[in-house]
Formats: C-alpha cells, sequence, structure tokens
C-alpha cells in the first residue's frame, strides 16, 4: 500500500460516515491550482500557452485556506502550473497542516533541492515528484532533457530528510509496459513511498493532441504492465486497488466528478479537474449548479476516453465501501490481468463536445484590465 495506514483509516471512515449519512456528493481531494506558471512546456498540459496577465496570477495564502474550509475534503491535492514556484508555498502547506489536512504538494522538482529547506517532514505532508517513466520516456513528455534525473536524484533528497516522496506518473499511447514495469521497479528500489498512476486526459490546451490513450488502449496497457508485477503486487500504488482494477479493464464504473474538486486562478472549475466549462465563485455553487448529469462516459463526447483517477477514485472508493470483499480478493491474489473485460459504457449516444474554454480567459483579462486602470486612478 503507498498510503499510510493512518492516512487511509482516516479517510476511510469520513468516506463511511458520509456514506451512512446517505450524502451522494462529498469531496476526497481538493484538487489546488494556486498558479499556472511553470518553468516546463509539457506537450500533455498547454497551461503555460495562457496570456502573460493569466500566468502572473496566484491565489492567495486566504483563498486556499478558504477553499478547503469550503470544500471540508480531507486532502489537497496541490498542482499547478509548477506550485514551488508560488512564494507563499511554504506557508500554504504548513496552513493546510495546521487544518490537520493530508497535502499531497505536486512538482516536476527542478526547484525543490533549492526549496525544501522551506518545508518540515509531517505525517500530513507528502512529496508528488512528476514522472512520466523512465529517462526517455519522461523527458521526452516534459520536452526537455535532464528533467528525469533531476526528479530521481529530488526523491533521494527528500527521502533523506525525512520526508515522504511519491510518483505522480502519466502513461501516454506509445507507452512500453516493459519499460513501464522496469520503471516501477525502479521506484520501489529507491524507496519511494508509491506511485500515482493514471492515463492521459486530451486537455484541451495541449499541444499534442494526438499521443492519449483509448478506453480500450488503456486496459490492455495495464493489464500488460500489472501481470509483470504479479497483478501489481508488487509494487506500491497509492492508487486505490479497485481503481487499478478498474484500468486493467475488470470493473465497469461512471465518474464521480465532484469527489475531486478543483480550485484555480479562475475559481471553482465546472465540472471536473480535467474539463473546464465555466467556473463559480464558491463551492456551493459549484455543487447546486453543476449539471452533473451531463457528464460522464456516454454522456459527454469531451469525456469518452476518460480512465482518469481524479474522476473514478471516487467511484472506486464507494464500491470499495458497498463491496469490502473485492478488496480482499484483490488483496490476496492481486489483479486479474487476463480473461474477458467488464462491459464498458456504450458512447454511441454521448452528446456533442462545446469548446468554450477560452470564454473564461477574457472574462479574466478584463477584470485584471479594470483593476489595473482603478489602482492607476487610485494612484493619481
Amino acid at each position: 500500500m503507498g498510503i499510510p495506514l493512518s492516512q487511509a483509516a482516516r479517510i476511510g471512515a469520513y468516506v463511511v460516515s458520509n456514506h451512512l449519512r446517505g450524502v451522494k456528493r462529498y469531496p476526497l481531494v481538493l484538487m489546488l491550482e494556486p498558479l499556472f506558471r511553470c518553468n516546463l512546456a509539457c506537450k500533455g498540459c498547454g497551461k503555460i500557452d495562457y496570456p502573460s496577465d493569466i500566468l502572473n496570477q496566484r491565489l492567495s495564502y486566504e483563498q486556499c485556506m478558504e477553499a478547503i474550509d469550503e470544500c471540508g475534503a480531507p486532502a489537497v491535492s496541490i498542482a499547478g502550473g509548477e506550485p514551488l514556484i508560488h512564494r507563499d508555498m511554504p506557508r500554504i502547506v504548513e496552513g493546510f497542516i495546521a487544518k490537520k489536512k493530508f497535502v499531497i504538494l505536486c512538482t516536476n522538482a527542478l526547484l525543490l533541492e533549492k526549496k525544501i529547506d522551506q518545508y518540515k517532514p509531517s505525517p500530513y505532508f507528502t512529496w508528488s515528484i512528476h514522472l512520466d517513466g523512465d529517462r526517455d520516456m519522461h523527458d521526452k513528455s516534459v520536452c526537455q532533457d535532464g528533467v528525469y534525473d533531476v526528479a530521481r536524484n529530488a526523491i533521494l533528497l527528500a527521502k533523506s530528510k525525512g520526508f515522504r516522496a511519491q510518483v505522480n506518473c502519466t502513461v501516454f499511447d506509445g507507452a512500453d509496459p516493459a519499460r513501464t514495469a522496469e520503471f516501477l521497479d525502479d521506484m520501489e528500489a529507491i524507496g519511494c513511498d508509491g506511485v500515482t498512476i493514471s492515463p492521459g486526459y486530451a486537455y484541451e490546451r495541449a499541444p499534442d493532441q494526438e499521443h492519449f490513450l483509448s478506453r480500450q488502449r488503456t486496459k490492455q496497457f495495464f493489464r500488460d504492465v500489472l501481470k509483470r508485477g504479479r497483478g501489481g503486487k508488487a509494487w506500491s500504488f497509492t492508487n486505490s486497488s479497485l481503481f487499478m482494477n478498474f484500468l486493467a479493464g475488470n470493473e465497469r464504473y461512471e465518474c464521480s466528478p465532484w469527489s475531486m474538486p478543483a480550485r484555480t486562478v479562475f475559481g471553482w472549475q465546472k465540472p471536473c479537474y480535467l474539463i473546464g466549462e465555466g467556473y463559480t465563485k464558491t463551492y456551493a455553487e459549484l455543487m447546486e449548479t453543476t449539471d452533473w448529469d451531463a457528464y460522464g462516459v456516454g454522456r459527454y463526447e469531451k469525456c469518452s476516453n476518460c480512465m482518469v483517477h481524479c474522476g473514478f477514485e471516487g467511484t472506486a472508493t464507494t464500491d470499495a465501501i458497498r463491496s469490502p470483499l473485492k478488496l480482499l480478493k484483490l488483496a490476496l491474489g492481486g489483479i486479474r490481468t487476463d480473461g474477458a473485460m467488464a462491459k464498458d459504457i456504450d458512447i454511441s449516444n454521448a452528446r456533442p463536445a462545446q469548446y468554450v474554454f477560452s470564454d473564461h480567459v477574457e472574462k479574466m483579462r478584463v477584470e485584471i484590465t479594470r483593476s489595473r486602470a482603478k489602482t492607476m486612478e487610485a494612484a493619481e
């Protein structure tokens, strides 16, 4: 298991409590993007391509604390952009820890050696290092040579200083199962505390739209990987075992986009961390005004190939509460990597995609211009 027992127990109790109270939609992890500015230009992302006035925006410490208080999730994953660029990030992390929230700080690690002494080890804090496979795979993914070595060394550095350090690995079309298995072996060998692995999602702003896995290729890829590691038992994943079983094609899950709500510099993102089709000012507004039934595999074209953890871990977690024997079976026998796959959701009647992702950019740019004008007027 890649997640500490204390963390798993606390989050499990939180899930059971909501389940017993009949709460249908509740957050597991706050996906926080306090900035979009980054020191890499990964081909599968595209956030660095926002206009400079958007890239210069930051969520304040107060806004970050308000976000976790609003949604009440027991954990927060801080991404971006590159979070270590944010000058208040150490204070933000400490603020979450003071609230007894589990903090996963995602980073490409280019600044970690320089910044690491600004942070303190805590059972509530984990570094999540971006590594999309071995040296060639990762450096190709981030479009810059040498980044893999920096990131791998950062894991060793963090561990030497007493931190938890895990890996965030995104898989794209063309990835080789054998090499991915060898990469997972290496992460075990260096003492990595676990790997969060997930197929990539075709972000609308991503420069490369050609190398994202379809659902069928995703399932076959993960079967081919997991069979090289005793059904996944050879490695420590931070993903739940039922989510990994889903990736291997053994579960038919619908997504739970509300389980990992996203707060960005634009606001609360509708409907999920992956798709931006509008923003709200408050978490309550996000939950109340989003037409959740309009999204998901089989319902919306943009969701057709999605099997990403931020959409389906919540579903897997709910399934674990309802069917605990499934977990025991996976723990004993590992994940099945052959035989028939679960029947997938029909996507033939999904409503067509709407491409509205740039509207909020223009709205914020207008707001920034107005704010600057007011500042200049006040100065005069």
